[in-house]
């Protein structure tokens, strides 16, 4: 049966079975039985108070006909910025299918309305259905899935609880205000949850293109390297859909080992062969792949998953996983630099993002990560307000080959890149591809110097000196030294307490997918077309190569040290 026959079939059952309950209620054959429902509205009549009548009527107004209309359309118009064109498509078909239903079957049944003091006075609609009640159904019974479906840890079981009560409300306030009796009521919610599954089903899958044709270019391995306690099956499937859907195939799913983030699952991705590695997870997520892609012509594509994702926001990646991955397929391709992270009793390892001692690696490992997974990066923000009052502590600091200076400070922080959450600019000159690390100084004393601190962030002004609430830094290496051992943080992993820090660039070390702007024209393909740039990415192996053989030195040099 071809798929849209199935459609008309399924819709025209459901308005049937609509109406031929409808039927049944107000027309029992030979009077064989009574629905007898007349007692429960007029109980509810005889009892009703003010304050309840009041309830009743903002409940009533959440499936007024200019509510549903108003929350479905923004609704939808939300999901397709968020590229969720099936999700829009699905949500706004089971409410108009619902409401054409509705219609019909209140025409052909026309069941008059109970006998009580109504309090909506007379609707142009007879009783059955309830047409508020499969509104409801239909628009918040598909919030409360999309919740389930879209939302991570355990907030979506409540979004999706708090969604799924409206219709009851809904129900209890059009029995309390005589408009329904109470089969009205129940086949007004089975109309609402018939649309929902109808609509579901009679939308596409997912584009998933078919195997090439012969003479074509051929299909281009990728891997899904993710967090396990992040990413549920549902994303990855999700995620695979839309790399089959630019090319890419097959797609291994790799999970991410919590020794090392992930990085040993990127190096099994490119023994495999893998041309594309998608980081699915946090920041910790995506610079453990990136340590294993850097110096090879791999390209990594970051989809954020985690709390802080700095990286992907720093990429102007949109926050939806898989509109991030859309818009990095569509994109082009861009070498950025990583960091060299080193200290007393810290193994050399890469950082992406940012690294700092003090109080933002104190923070770090104070946010816990059920926290985190409930609230996202606002969690940060609570653990830092038991941090405020945190002593400053004396650090030199060496910035290439200049002469140490000495400092009083809450914090340091070394940056490849510079924005923060909510687009705080903590370091306004970091880029990610300038071969340069850019150092920022939080040293406020007191209340009026962290209004000097806050200022400065809002308003990129800049000061010199130690006097400054946030001192500016630029260079190639830069080496952090307490006299006492401080948090530590790379990337948003705490990474235990030490006296030192030292950071250093790697330019052009990794190979990263990043939108398109308006200066691409064309964007750089993806997928079997993307292998004609092959050549191009195989001239430039040799210099990252060259990195990544200085970097092995580094690595076996730091080996050395902590063996000895």
């Amino acid at each position: 049966m071809p798929p849209y026959v199935a459609v008309v079939v399924a819709v025209l059952a459901q308005g049937t079975a609509l109406v031929a309950a409808g039927l049944l209620v107000t027309h029992p054959p030979a009077g064989w039985w009574d629905p007898g429902e007349r007692g429960l509205v007029g109980w509810l009549a005889a009892h009703r108070t003010p304050a309840l009548t009041t309830v009743s009527e903002w409940l009533s107004a959440l499936a007024f006909t200019p509510a549903v209309v108003a929350v479905t359309a923004a609704v939808a118009a939300l999901l397709l910025i968020r590229h969720r064109w099936r999700a829009a498509g699905w949500l706004a078909g089971a409410v108009a299918l619902q409401a054409t239903l509705f219609v019909t079957a209140a025409h052909l049944v026309d069941r008059a309305r109970p006998d009580v003091v109504r309090l909506d006075g007379a609707l142009p609609t007879s009783s059955f259905p309830s047409g508020h009640v499969g509104a409801a159904t239909a628009l918040y019974g598909g919030l409360g899935l999309l919740a389930l479906r879209g939302v991570r840890g355990r907030w979506r079981v409540v979004l999706c609880a708090l969604a799924w009560t409206v219709p009851v409300l809904v129900a209890a306030s059009r029995l309390y205000r005589g408009m329904h009796h109470p089969t009205d009521v129940l086949f007004g919610v089975l109309n609402g949850a018939a649309a929902l599954w109808v609509v579901a089903h009679a939308l596409p899958a997912r584009e998933r293109p078919a195997p090439a044709a012969p003479g074509t270019s051929p299909r281009l391995p990728a891997a899904l390297v993710h967090n396990p306690v992040a990413v549920d099956p549902a994303r990855l499937e999700e995620l695979s859909a839309v790399l089959a859907a630019h090319g890419y195939g097959p797609v291994q799913h790799l999970p991410g080992d919590p020794d090392d983030c992930g990085r040993a699952a990127a190096g099994r991705a490119l023994a495999g062969g893998a041309r594309l590695v998608a980081a699915c997870g946090g920041d910790g997520t995506v610079t453990a792949c990136a340590e294993a892609l850097a110096g090879t012509d791999a390209v990594l594509a970051v989809v954020p998953c985690g709390t802080g994702n700095l990286l992907a926001r720093n990429l102007g990646l949109p926050t939806d996983p898989a509109a991030a991955l859309t818009a990095a397929l569509t994109g082009r391709t861009r070498r950025i630099d990583l960091m060299r992270a080193e200290g007393d009793g810290l193994p050399v390892r890469a950082a992406a993002v940012m690294a700092g001692i003090g109080l933002d690696a104190a923070v770090m490992a104070d946010t816990g990560r059920a926290l985190k997974r409930r609230l996202g990066w606002p969690a940060y923000a609570i653990a830092a307000t038991r941090h405020l009052r945190d002593r400053r502590f004396p650090l030199t600091v060496t910035v290439d080959d200049a002469p140490p200076v000495r400092r009083q400070v809450r914090t340091a922080v070394v940056g490849n890149v510079g924005t923060l959450q909510g687009g705080v600019r903590l370091l306004p000159d970091a880029a990610p591809d300038d071969g340069l690390l850019d150092l920022v100084l939080v040293q406020p004393h007191g209340p009026r110097g962290w209004s000097r601190a806050l200022l400065s962030l809002l308003t990129g002004t800049r000061h010199r000196g130690p006097a400054a609430p946030l001192e500016h830094f630029r260079g190639r290496r830069i080496q952090l030294t307490a006299d006492h051992p401080h948090p530590r943080e790379c990337d948003g992993d705490s990474v235990g307490d030490g006296r030192t820090l030292t950071l250093t660039a790697r330019p052009n070390a990794l190979l990263v997918r990043v939108p398109a702007t308006a200066q691409d024209a064309p964007a750089a393909p993806t997928g079997p077309a993307a292998a004609q740039d092959a050549p191009a990415v195989a001239q430039d192996a040799p210099a990252v190569a060259q990195d990544a053989t200085a970097v092995a030195q580094d690595a076996t040099a730091g080996a050395g040290r902590e063996a000895a």
